[in-house]
């Protein structure tokens, strides 16, 4: 059965980062009819959406390990299954990075060179933001999305509605974190692209593991002392 859930998390972070960042590749300036900032934070929550509705029943839908260490933080998930979850959600993350460089490399003058969705920090920021304020805003951001995923699939939340809550949630993360840094929040979304751009951003890529995975624990302990839960291993949805 752990494996058919560590499948759907490795299918599911594969949607979230070709979507999501495919998005971003492709149509997010596209002659005319580019999508821009809005459309590419659509294509992010709407991933989540998305996937939450046909793995949820599966394996929890985190396809991310900050929301899964949050979890665990915040007794939600054994701890037994972090490892596991967050090596199927890398592997998808970069599978999907790697048929999305296919695909974008089949364009005259593409250049992965110019970024290919990844997240960066100070002249690698699209709004040149420095280190501090990038690595405050995707702690701030992963804290309040764990904080939204606990509640939003706590047992007394309105049943049935859970995806739709995170995946708003995603959506207005990165309206506003784009321009700061490129919107992360997940690092296995950071690290698929990451490889194929090496460089700086492979230099980068540590504060994408570690605020996210900070802010997730705060998100997940927060909420656990809020609403007073104890230690469980149910799955939640993100």
């Amino acid at each position: 059965m752990n494996g058919k859930k560590y499948a759907a998390e490795a299918i599911g972070t594969f949607w979230l980062t070709f979507a999501g960042c495919g998005s971003a590749v492709i149509a997010a300036a596209f002659p005319q009819v580019g999508i821009g900032l809005v459309g590419v934070s659509l294509a992010f929550g709407l991933s989540v959406v998305t996937m939450a509705y046909a793995i949820g029943h599966v394996s929890g839908c985190h396809l991310n390990p900050a929301v899964t260490v949050g979890l665990a933080a915040g007794g939600r998930f054994p701890a037994a299954q972090v490892v596991p979850y967050i090596v199927a959600q890398v592997i998808g993350a970069i599978a999907a990075s790697a048929l999305l460089y296919v695909i974008a490399s089949g364009a005259a003058g593409f250049d992965v060179t110019k970024g290919f969705a990844s997240n960066g920090y100070g002249v690698h920021s699209p709004g040149q933001y420095g280190e501090a304020a990038c690595f405050i805003m995707e702690v701030v951001m992963t804290m309040m999305f764990l904080f939204i995923i606990m509640g939003a699939t706590h047992g007394s939340a309105p049943a049935g509605f859970a995806p739709l809550a995170i995946g708003l949630a995603l959506v207005m993360i990165h309206l506003v974190s784009i321009p700061v840094t490129n919107t992360s929040v997940n690092p296995a979304r950071s690290t698929g692209p990451a490889l194929f751009v090496g460089g700086w951003a492979l230099a980068q890529l540590w504060m994408f593991w570690v605020a996210p995975l900070i802010g997730g624990v705060l998100g997940g302990v927060i909420y656990r002392w809020l609403s007073g839960e104890p230690t469980g291993t149910v799955q939640g949805r993100g």
